[in-house]
């Protein structure tokens, strides 16, 4: 008899499943579709035109691997453009990082007030990378703006950080490191799982601040720390609003906030070489992929996470 039973109910048991499999695809097939038209699609299409000459007036023309080549031997401007992007992305990304990690430990020490402080300084993040931003930027760091006239208080002139040469990166990292926000708040996430039985011990063998950092805060933010350390630099290879306003979309002075993206966009809409900025771009998809690789095979010997006996 029990027998019986188990085996009636399996049957309807299944069927119930089956229904709610079905029930979940139908809710999820508009996602499904979207991600397919608007993601998957869109990236084989440019996969194709990127080995085309293509203008987006005449039809494609194939052409092979002429506009990979043409970007590393034929196109000086593409170099520098990476090497931009490149100092861009290791020169900011560890100090935005820092930044945020700085102020998560304050915050993570600081009950009075704290929600006010993580709202004031996760602010930026939502709203650092708008054109509104970006105008702002470029006035205040322009000649005769609010930076310029106050160092010349101090005899420094330097007639504007905007048409600067020398100044202009160090303005684009300081607008990047301006919105470490988001990684703030991962970072205090964080450092609110930290067991304070570690602090303690660490305490009991005679570790000061910088040892308790070193031993204790570090190694058990290390996940957290790889985490944000993909999301930033991903996004940093990815920097266009900011650099297409304070520029004027010129990329300006001598190029040097001609950033890999903004230089993408000259060549496929202001000069419409769509298979060229194609190539540009699955040129920058290769290289963001082959780097989060080494990320991640590289952190297995650095980033541990709990329960881990290694």
């Amino acid at each position: 008899m029990r027998r019986s039973g188990g085996s009636g109910r399996g049957p309807r048991k299944n069927s119930i499943s089956r229904r709610e499999n079905r029930a979940g695809y139908i809710f999820l097939l508009p996602w499904l579709l979207g991600f397919l038209g608007l993601t998957i699609g869109p990236m084989l299409v440019s996969l194709y035109l990127s080995f085309t000459d293509y203008d987006l007036f005449t039809p494609p023309e194939w052409v092979g691997l002429d506009n990979f080549a043409r970007m590393f031997t034929e196109d000086p401007v593409w170099i520098k453009s990476v090497q931009i992007t490149l100092l861009y992305v290791l020169i900011g990304t560890p100090i935005k990082l820092a930044a945020a990690l700085a102020v998560a430990m304050l915050l993570n020490y600081r009950n009075k007030g704290s929600g006010f402080f993580r709202s004031a300084f996760y602010a930026p993040s939502l709203i650092g990378a708008s054109v509104s931003v970006a105008i702002v930027w470029r006035a205040m760091f322009g000649t005769d703006g609010p930076v310029d006239s106050s160092l010349s208080v101090f005899g420094i002139n330097l007639g504007g950080w905007v048409g600067n040469v020398d100044f202009i990166i160090p303005m684009m990292i300081l607008l990047a490191v301006w919105q470490f926000g988001a990684p703030m708040i991962i970072f205090l996430a964080g450092l609110k799982e930290v067991p304070q039985e570690l602090y303690e011990a660490a305490e009991m063998d005679g570790a000061g601040p910088v040892r308790k950092f070193r031993s204790v805060t570090l190694p058990m933010l290390s996940a957290v720390i790889f985490f944000n350390l993909l999301l930033e630099m991903i996004a940093a290879f990815q920097v266009f609003a900011s650099a297409y306003i304070i520029s004027n979309g010129t990329g300006g002075p001598a190029g040097m906030t001609n950033f890999y993206t903004l230089y993408l966009y000259k060549r496929g809409f202001a000069d419409l070489q769509m298979g060229y900025a194609s190539a540009m771009a699955w040129a920058l998809v290769v290289v963001v992929a082959v780097i989060t690789l080494i990320l991640f095979k590289t952190s297995k010997s650095w980033v541990h996470y709990a329960g881990d006996n290694k």
